[in-house]
C-alpha cells in the first residue's frame, strides 16, 4: 500500500498480514511510506511448502524482501513470531535497514524459557459474548482488557488469520520454533539504527523483560512497557501504539536527512 520508503511489516504466528492492518493509517499520516505486508508461509493463502522450521521461514522472508526491494534501504516492523523474525532480517540485512520496530515481540522463543507475569484479566466486558459467539474463547485466550471495540477488531483482523491458517504446516513449524542463533549474538556489534520495542504489563504469552535483556544492544531504542496490555497490545494500547510507532518513524526521517 501507498508510495516512498519500503517499510515491511511481519505478522505473528498462526494469523497473517490483517492483523498488522490498524497499524495503516499511521503510515499513511506519517507520508512517503510504502507498506509491503507479508504472508508468512502458513498463513492464508501463503503455501508453507517444504519450510518445517522458523529460520527457514526468517530466511524465506530476507529472500522475499531481497526481491521486492533489491538494494533499496528500508524500515521492518514485526508483531509477537513477527517480531523474532523482523530482528533476524534487521540484522542480516543490516547495511540497508533504516528502523527495526517491534511490537509484543518474541524474544525467547521457547516458552518454558520466557519470562512471563502471571495471566491477568483486567476487566470483562459481557456484551462481547453475543457479538463473538463461537469466537470468545479465541478472544478471551489473550485479552486483558475486553471491550466491544476490541472484538469487532478480533473478528476483522485476527480471526480471518486463525481460520485461515494451514495448521499442519504451523505444527511442523512450531517443533522447529526458535532461530538457529539469536541475531543479536550472530551480530554483536550494537544495532544503531532507530528502533522500538513496545510490550505489554500484563502479556502472559511473551512478557515484557525479555526484551529489555536486549537494551544495551540497541543505543538508539525506545522501549516501552505499557499497562493494561497483553500479547492484544495493538487493540488494547491502540493509541500508545500508533503514537509509539509515529515517533519511531519519525527519527528514521530525521536520521535519513542527517546522513544524506
Amino acid at each position: 500500500m501507498g508510495s516512498g520508503t519500503p517499510v515491511v511489516l511481519l505478522h505473528g504466528f498462526g494469523l497473517d498480514h490483517r492483523s498488522l492492518l490498524p497499524l495503516d493509517p499511521v503510515f499513511e499520516r506519517s507520508g512517503g511510506w510504502q507498506r509491503i505486508y507479508l504472508d508468512l508461509p502458513g498463513a492464508t493463502g501463503s503455501p508453507a511448502g517444504a519450510i518445517r522450521s522458523s529460520q527457514q521461514v526468517a530466511d524465506a522472508v530476507v529472500d522475499e524482501i531481497r526481491a521486492r526491494v533489491d538494494e533499496q534501504p528500508f524500515a521492518v516492523l514485526g508483531g509477537s513470531f513477527g517480531g523474532m523474525i523482523a530482528r533476524y532480517v534487521a540484522h542480516e540485512l543490516r547495511p540497508q535497514v533504516l528502523g527495526l520496530a517491534t511490537v509484543a515481540g518474541v524474544f525467547v522463543a521457547p516458552r518454558g524459557e520466557r519470562a512471563v507475569p502471571p495471566r491477568t484479566v483486567l476487566s470483562r466486558e459481557p456484551g462481547i459474548v453475543p457479538l463473538l459467539g463461537a469466537a470468545l474463547g479465541q478472544y478471551r485466550e489473550d485479552a486483558v482488557v475486553e471491550s466491544t471495540d476490541d472484538a469487532h477488531a478480533f473478528l476483522r483482523h485476527i480471526r480471518p488469520g486463525l481460520d485461515g491458517a494451514d495448521q499442519r504446516a504451523l505444527d511442523r513449524i512450531s517443533e522447529s520454533y526458535s532461530l538457529d542463533h539469536e541475531p543479536e549474538d550472530t551480530h554483536p556489534e550494537p544495532f544503531l539504527p532507530p528502533t522500538l520495542h513496545i510490550t505489554g504489563r500484563q502479556d502472559d504469552v511473551v512478557g515484557y523483560s525479555d526484551a529489555w535483556s536486549r537494551i544495551d544492544h540497541y543505543p538508539r531504542a525506545s522501549f516501552a512497557v505499557l499497562d493494561a496490555a497483553g500479547h492484544n497490545i495493538l487493540f488494547e494500547q491502540g493509541d500508545l501504539c500508533s503514537a509509539l510507532i509515529a515517533e519511531w518513524l519519525r527519527r528514521i526521517r530525521r536520521d535519513a536527512t542527517a546522513h544524506r
